[in-house]
């Protein structure tokens, strides 16, 4: 079992910044890859970014680079993910998630673990 934990979210007005953190734990958790999601209201879940432990290899949504970064701090067992120039449409519940190999973060259904999520809300 992998258990993630967020934080980080929070009200923010649109052209601020937030970071948000997923801290991991449990069996060999280091072995897979990690992601963002984000769900708004009335929408389905969509991926944000992944990133590997071992590598640091990283991938986005292409409609998310350039505004938003992951990064991962082995030694703390945590993910982060920079958002700058947030928008209103930015708003929703972001999500940790955990998967086997690349593929397995950046579909829904293929998620391994997840966490509970942390709410976003960019004010225009």
């Amino acid at each position: 079992q992998v258990q993630l934990v967020e934080s980080g979210g929070g009200l923010v007005q649109a052209g601020g910044s937030l970071r948000l953190s997923c801290a991991a734990s449990g069996r060999a958790f280091s072995a897979y890859m990690m992601g963002w999601f984000r769900q708004a209201p009335g929408k389905e879940r969509e991926f944000v970014a992944a990133i590997s432990w071992s590598y640091g290899f990283t991938y986005y949504a292409e409609s998310l680079k350039g505004r938003f970064t992951i990064s991962r701090d082995n030694a703390k067992n945590t993910v982060y993910l920079q958002m700058n120039s947030l928008e209103p449409e930015d708003s929703a519940v972001y999500y940790c998630a955990a998967g086997n190999t690349l593929g397995a973060v950046v579909v829904v259904g293929s998620v391994a673990y997840w966490g509970k999520g942390t709410l976003v809300t960019v004010s225009s």
